[in-house]
């Protein structure tokens, strides 16, 4: 058996390829892929070449860990049932090229566990799990707190600050692109030279600039915490002074747990997150290159899906 997969041969080349799939193991079930998400964080790194050293990174590669297919085949000891509209988190299924993130094919074959039952209703929108299990992770998870400031609405800034107006409180959002302020429903976006305020307690990053850094650490209240959310690709430094005068605490927060995922599943599935307005293109599968190149290069672009359902 085999499967159309998007490969990145090397940085900023793309193509299509038919891979051969693995036989089937008793706990495995076969994914129809119907819909995939392209990150502009990790995904980017990978396109254009500039990911730091990370465990598996070589070309060429499968990407994607945004899948949404259906369950077509399963094993005698699989516990998701054929014909379950599933969430992929990734496979690690083709031999040809490296698998990272793996989900990026019109078919998967992938240990059941990892296949997650999603409402039928959801769709498409399910690519967004990643994200909201990332945001999940960041600010909902136990032992964390509720950003009041945060930095960047993109798709992750925006599940970031619904999870907030979840949780009882109504965060502030920056972002200096006027096109990115709308959407936001409970909280406000503002652009950040018109903020003055300099006691925030907890403050999320998920810009990715690591330059702001500073900025941030002078906004927060004696004890305050700045979250690291995005993905870095340079080395990060702050000035002393400053974070030592406000005890300043900073946080990295890593890839979502299965715990998170979970719990953004239940959330979406009966109504309290929503995953509305957040995906704004879509192109078939076929036309990868140019939905990758728009999905990084389009302002407008907050989340990319790619329909697989006519690729076999």
């Amino acid at each position: 058996m085999q499967a159309n997969a998007i490969v990145f041969q090397q940085p900023k080349s793309l193509a299509i390829k038919r891979l051969a799939l693995p036989d089937m193991g008793a706990t495995d079930v076969q994914v129809q892929v119907e819909f995939s998400g392209i990150s502009t964080g990790t995904e980017r790194l990978l396109w254009d070449g500039s990911m730091p050293a990370f465990p598996g990174m070589g070309y060429p590669l499968v990407p994607g860990y945004e899948t949404v297919g259906r369950v077509v085949a399963a094993g005698d000891q699989a516990t998701v049932p054929v014909g379950s509209r599933v969430y992929v988190p990734g496979s690690q299924c083709f031999q040809e090229a490296r698998n990272l993130f793996g989900g990026s094919a019109s078919r998967l074959i992938i240990p059941s566990a990892r296949a997650m039952p999603i409402e039928e209703t959801l769709a498409e929108r399910g690519v967004l799990f990643a994200l909201a299990a990332t945001a999940y992770h960041a600010h909902s998870a136990p032992g964390t707190q509720q950003p009041d400031l945060i930095v960047g609405h993109g798709v992750l800034g925006r599940m970031i600050a619904r999870l907030a107006v979840l949780a009882g409180t109504k965060p502030v959002v920056w972002d200096t692109n006027p096109a990115r302020r709308t959407g936001a429903v409970g909280y406000e976006v503002i652009d950040p030279s018109d903020d003055s305020r300099r006691n925030y307690k907890c403050i999320c990053d998920v810009s990715g600039v690591g330059s702001l850094l500073d900025d941030l650490i002078s906004r927060l209240a004696p004890g305050g915490e700045v979250v690291l959310a995005g993905f870095y690709d340079a080395p990060l430094s702050f000035v002393f002074p400053p974070a030592f005068m406000r005890e300043a605490r900073i946080r990295i927060a890593a890839q979502w747990s299965p715990p998170d995922l979970t719990a953004v599943i239940a959330l979406a599935g009966d109504g309290r997150l929503s995953l509305d307005g957040l995906i704004t293109h879509h192109h078939y599968a076929t036309q990868a290159d140019a939905a990758y190149r728009t999905a990084f290069g389009d302002a407008d672009c907050l989340k990319m899906v790619l329909d697989w359902k006519h690729t076999v």
